[in-house]
């Protein structure tokens, strides 16, 4: 195990020692067979924690108790008020856990503290707390029929009944819980399957969720692989499956929900172009373009990787994201000084320095980086290629690393730049600096892409997320966030 010597230090340390089991109908219990896996600190390459490897067994007994307490238990009968109460104490106490919970994250996904701290654990208590707020607003509504006769008509809006949640390893807590907030608002029940990478925050949660005082069933948790979530997936008492990952397994998990023809959402990978016009703001660009891509050590489903800088300003661009990338203190999360941390495994450290290694041989030119950091942990550079064409590997496929693609136009068509903006299978996000209110609302609209971030710009509760084309189906956050966890019935009456 490794050393810690932080602040949560104690709390971390305790919980890792005893963090082994699974949550199902409000218990703490080992996998059926026995069976654990070993969690690893990405910085070290150590063992940091042993959980339970929970398998189809897991599921069926995670998915019968989430049933029962769905059916016949309290929560769909608790008032929305009485929910709402719930879902906040649970973000309360997330807050309240702040140092452990975000110490935690880091030794299990290697991220630095600083951004654990500041991004990771206060937005998944503010995802509780503004979901919490939605549970008593869902309601549905009247209408004006044409029939003959007299009728009163109105629609209801009721949750979707259980939801299976499998999140991702980059923002392990964040994702969970932007998950399970609007999920419990529309009075779901709830399996959650974190990734096997990172499992622990997890964990922590479903303590802290007895903690609070949800009813047994309401939220469980089941650590394992891609076998306890295609077991969620296929699972007849699921009704709903919501999904972050990438594009391949998405498409898989699409073919098994068809079984009982459950509800999904899914969020999945991106390919995010970065279009800079000769009017931007050349600073304000270019801490943009690095944040937006050397964040989490690229591991950003959002990045932006795919550089287009007009000709007039690309060299400037290049050369200070360049410098940029070569001041980022790369190394252990839990160091203060660090700034970009290592890539979450070894199976990451190899997809990505592969993307490197084709791209130098397809003809793309270093600018800075380009290669593995150190000798252990699964450290890369962040890197800068340039001369990058369109079918470049590296230029067409998520690398899910801190890599920008960079290249250049000088046509000042705005349906061509947007064209070669779109020219991806991919639509999750885009980026667009200028000073022109005219070009940056007319790029809005051009571009094929759920999210369009002008001059910079975040995430937030109350903006839908989501892709177009193979980046998924649906969207999380806002009022779309919650509605996608519920179906509307219509009721007429004669009068």
């Amino acid at each position: 195990m490794d050393d810690i010597a932080f602040s949560g230090d104690q709390l971390a340390s305790a919980f890792l020692k005893r963090c082994g089991k699974l949550l199902i109908d409000g218990k703490e219990v080992p996998a059926v067979s026995g069976k654990t896996f070993e969690v690893v600190n990405p910085a070290t390459e150590q063992v940091i924690a042993r959980v339970a490897h929970g398998e189809e067994a897991d599921v069926d007994l995670a998915v019968v108790a989430a049933r029962k307490a769905f059916d016949g238990g309290p929560w769909v009968r608790m008032a929305p008020a009485e929910r709402a109460k719930l879902i906040y104490k649970l973000g309360e106490a997330i807050e309240r856990h702040a140092d452990e919970l975000a110490l935690i994250e880091t030794l299990d996904n290697g991220k630095p503290l600083k951004a654990s701290r500041t991004i990771d654990i206060p937005s998944s208590a503010e995802k509780l707390r503004y979901y919490a707020g939605w549970a008593t607003k869902l309601y549905g509504t009247t209408a004006d029929v044409s029939l003959p006769g007299d009728w009163h008509a109105y629609t209801l809006r009721e949750p979707v009944g259980v939801a299976a949640l499998i999140v991702p390893w980059n923002f392990p807590l964040m994702m969970a819980v932007s998950k399970i907030a609007p999920a419990l608002a529309a009075g779901c029940t709830v399996i959650l399957k974190p990734a096997e990478q990172t499992p622990l925050t997890a964990l922590r949660l479903g303590e802290l969720v007895q903690e609070a005082g949800f009813p047994p069933g309401v939220i469980n948790i089941v650590t394992g692989f891609g076998e306890a979530g295609a077991a969620l997936v296929d699972h007849p008492g699921v009704d709903k499956v919501s999904f972050t990952g990438s594009t391949e397994v998405g498409k898989l998990i699409l073919k098994a929900a068809t079984g009982n023809l459950k509800r999904v959402t899914l969020e999945l990978g991106g390919k995010s172009p970065v279009i800079v016009f000769p009017d931007a703001n050349i600073d304000q660009t270019i801490e943009g373009v690095s944040r937006f891509i050397f964040t989490n050590a690229g591991q950003v489903c959002a990045a932006g990787s795919r550089l287009y800088a007009h000709k007039k300003v690309f060299d400037r661009i290049l050369e200070g994201v360049a410098e940029r990338a070569q001041k980022l203190k790369v190394g252990p999360g839990v160091d203060a000084a660090t700034e970009m941390g290592p890539l979450v495994s070894q199976e990451q450290l190899d997809r990505v320095t592969g993307f490197l290694q084709s791209g130098r041989e397809a003809g793309a030119s270093v600018v800075t980086g380009g290669k593995r950091f150190g000798q252990s942990g699964y450290f890369v550079e962040p890197t800068i290629l340039a001369d990058t064409t369109a079918d470049m590997a590296v230029r067409r496929e998520e690398i899910f690393g801190p890599v920008l693609c960079a290249a250049t136009f000088d046509d000042d068509s705005l349906d061509a730049i947007a064209a070669e903006a779109n020219n991806t299978t991919y639509g999750l996000s885009a980026y667009v600096w200028t000073q022109n209110l005219s070009v940056a609302h007319k790029m809005a609209k051009r571009l094929k892409s759920g999210f369009i971030r002008i001059n910079g710009g975040g995430l937030d509760n109350a903006l839908p997320f989501g892709g177009y084309k193979q980046s998924g189906w649906g969207r999380e956050n806002a009022k779309e966030g919650v509605e996608t966890f519920t179906e509307v019935k219509s009721v007429i009456i004669g009068l």
